[in-house]
């Protein structure tokens, strides 16, 4: 299982960016994907993730500003970010906890990241 991540890139701050993740290989069913950031220098944290059944939660940075969204059918995740800020400036990862066959074992995968830089 591989996931690919893309979107990142420079943008001024109150701009918007949209970061995908594409989950491929051997899948049954992914039960919850994720985006993570890490800034220089700092851990690794959640910014959002969301469920199977499209239950969401976000960070209370990003919490009505990124909009996280999946297509089941495509195996993608997206992180739709609006009214960036200096300080959201990371390398954003993508996770999925999920199954490769039926009644297995649940397994997490990352994605390589994703530079996001915002200019303030």
């Amino acid at each position: 299982v591989q996931l690919q991540a893309s979107g990142g890139g420079l943008v001024h701050a109150g701009g918007s960016l949209r970061l995908s993740c594409a989950a491929s290989g051997t899948i049954f069913r992914i039960n919850r994907m994720a985006w993570y950031l890490q800034a220089p220098g700092k851990q690794r944290e959640l910014v959002a993730r969301i469920t199977n059944d499209n239950s969401t939660n976000y960070a209370d940075s990003v919490k009505g500003r990124f909009t996280i969204s999946r297509d089941n059918a495509r195996n993608t995740v997206d992180l739709q970010m609006n009214e960036l800020k200096a300080e959201d400036t990371a390398v954003y990862y993508c996770h999925a906890n999920l199954m490769t066959v039926k009644g297995g074992y649940e397994y997490q995968y990352w994605g390589q990241g994703t530079l996001v830089t915002v200019s303030s």
